[in-house]
């Protein structure tokens, strides 16, 4: 269990920017790992209005992380949880949050979960190394009939972090793209789908 500040950048590529950063960076597909988002929310989406977003994310057949992100003034509050096999089959099951760090997070604040819901699930081809003073992270994602390719940098220190992930979109001619996390992109997706 871990509670933690992340502080990242994004940004969406096309699909050539995608293929051109990993031959920069000598990534080869065998790198990639996948992984898939279990995403909970309730109907007044109150986890959302909490500036939050709560999920499953299954890493292989046996690991399992229970994760809820809070927004805060610079970056998310990130409570990471690992959670079993069976706990996760449970909450997939039942919207059940087993006992933890979350769980206690979620009352401390008085999150009200009634209705809870699994409402998708969003997987991940993924790549991350270091890089200046960062970890930066390649991305192919598909939900819901959909893909989209993202770069994100992960850092510890703002101001310094930012002024790298810009030097390094412009070095490689990438426009800045205004990138919504993937859970607002597969909120986005299912909404539209929703509407036809």
């Amino acid at each position: 269990m871990a509670k933690e500040i992340e502080i990242e950048f994004k940004n969406l590529l096309t699909k050539e920017e995608f293929e051109n950063l990993k031959t920069f960076f000598q990534i080869n597909e065998s790198r990639f790992q996948p992984q898939t988002n279990f995403y909970f929310e309730t109907p007044n989406f109150s986890i959302k209005e909490h500036g939050g977003a709560l999920r499953i994310r299954k890493k292989s057949s046996t690991s399992y992380t229970l994760t809820l992100k809070i927004r805060q003034t610079v970056g998310h509050l990130e409570i990471n949880q690992k959670i079993s096999e069976s706990e996760a089959s449970n909450m997939l099951e039942t919207s059940v949050l087993p006992d933890g760090e979350v769980k206690e997070y979620i009352n401390e604040v008085k999150l009200d979960l009634n209705d809870l819901k699994l409402i998708g699930e969003l997987t991940t081809n993924r790549v991350e190394f270091p890089y200046e003073d960062g970890l930066l992270v390649l991305d192919h994602s598909t939900y819901l009939n959909h893909e989209d390719y993202e770069l994100e940098f992960e850092v510890t220190d703002e101001n310094i972090g930012k002024q790298q992930f810009i030097n390094l979109l412009m070095n490689h001619q990438i426009p800045e793209r205004k990138t919504l996390n993937k859970i607002k992109r597969f909120f986005n997706v299912k909404n539209e789908l929703d509407k036809k």
